[in-house]
């Protein structure tokens, strides 16, 4: 692998910066592999990549059904942050927030992490009660938050609207500053190109026709490039993780929804946080190429659509200009939509399946992306060991069966 400097970039630059190295190989799928992971986003080749650097697995196989980078991790926001109430998931977002934080150095690879820092907005004094409760509830997990007052929101975020005659008055919110944003498609070029880098191969176009099993283990993989079998498997396909576990047998308690998003024109810098309101139920930042991206919860239906419905869009510019105004002079570039596993309490499935060799990952919800490196991490963990990680062991299956439910539903933000 070539090794990205300035040094490299300033001899390519002489002779118009031709002769870089592709990213990563495209080898010609093996017959059998110690590992296979199906899903090729940036759950699944953090995966890869955490099993061969954290316990030498190198005869690994990601099998992507498309291309790198073109499903939900190139759809998403892009936000990262840890601020969760409950304990199991601020755990597991805040190792994969401290992981982000070294990233950039240990792929070798710009994600453009920018911890410009989230702050969530409080509409009533109800909402400002239970922001202080939050705020407390975080603190208590060792992860930075703080409670902002207006004046203090509107010296972060000059065009916000603070009149107390809005429909929604701001009363307040909270902050957590070692949030932010990444650049989605660039954190799954970065472990793509470090697991290829270990060794691993990068299986593009390669979509999982069906599951052979027998005797409560899986033997292999029939896909459009042939049949693949290996030792272990691990499943890590958001969106359609409930019709890949029914091709091996099983059912999940999930349901897929398509998720939304937009950009604007671009602008000149002028919104330097990620700001989100659960009340209005929206959430916006700004991109380096100076677009404002816009975010909300799910459409209502279930869906394998990747575009969702107008209304969604409607009420989320709608729900940006009641906290600013000026908004309404600019124009709507694009919008995309995501497919999203959902869960009954919103909380992801990290772990062992009924099927002895198989593993899964799924059920993230709209919390996908902020948790890439540590899920990552976790179920690497999961898949070498065969048992689970103690971050990831309260996200296991049983747990709707037991009743250990972690219900972020209610104690999220926004959405998820």
């Amino acid at each position: 692998m070539t090794r990205y400097s300035a040094l490299n970039l300033f001899q390519k630059s002489r002779d118009g910066h031709k002769g870089w190295p592709e990213a990563w190989r495209k080898p010609a799928p093996k017959s059998s592999y110690d590992i296979v992971i199906v899903g090729g986003g940036g759950h699944g080749l953090a995966t890869a990549y955490y099993l061969a650097k954290n316990y030498g697995i190198n005869n690994i196989a990601v099998l992507e059904k498309g291309w790198i980078g073109g499903g939900n991790t190139g759809r998403n926001t892009t936000i990262i942050r840890s601020n969760y109430l409950w304990n199991e998931s601020a755990h597991l977002y805040e190792l994969s927030l401290k992981l982000y934080e070294k990233l950039s150095q240990e792929l070798n690879f710009n994600i453009m992490l920018s911890q410009r820092g989230v702050i969530n907005l409080a509409h009533s004094q109800s909402e400002m009660h239970e922001v202080t409760r939050r705020v407390s509830a975080i603190r208590l997990n060792g992860i930075d938050s703080e409670v902002l007052t207006p004046d203090q929101i509107k010296s972060l975020i000059p065009i916000i609207n603070l009149s107390s005659k809005s429909r929604y008055p701001i009363l307040g919110g909270s902050i957590q500053r070692r949030g932010g944003v990444a650049r989605h498609d660039a954190v799954a070029w970065g472990f793509a190109r470090a697991a290829d880098n270990l060794g691993i191969d990068i299986i593009e176009n390669c979509e999982v026709l069906s599951v052979s099993t027998s005797n409560g283990i899986v033997r292999s993989l029939e896909t459009t490039r042939g049949c693949i079998g290996a030792k272990k498997f691990g499943f890590v396909v958001c969106g359609h993780s409930s019709v890949l576990a029914e091709k091996a047998g099983f059912r999940l308690p999930i349901c897929s929804q398509p998720l939304q998003a937009l950009v604007s024109e671009p602008l000149k810098p002028f919104f330097d946080v990620v700001l989100m309101s659960g009340t209005v139920h929206v959430y916006l930042s700004q991109s380096d190429k100076g677009e404002l991206v816009l975010g909300a919860g799910t459409d209502k239906y279930n869906s394998y659509s990747q575009r969702g419905s107008l209304s969604v869009i409607e009420e989320m510019m709608s729900a940006s200009l009641e906290l600013f105004p000026i908004l309404s002079r600019l124009k709507v570039m694009r919008m995309w939509g995501g497919i999203v596993d959902i869960c009954p309490d919103a909380s992801p499935i990290i772990g062992n399946t009924p099927l002895r060799n198989l593993y899964i990952n799924c059920g993230l919800g709209t919390g996908g992306f902020k948790a890439t490196p540590g899920s990552g991490y976790v179920f690497a963990h999961n898949i070498a060991t065969g048992e689970p990680h103690n971050l990831a062991a309260p996200f296991s299956l049983d747990r709707f069966a037991k009743g250990k439910l972690i219900d972020e539903h209610g104690a999220a933000a926004v959405a998820h």
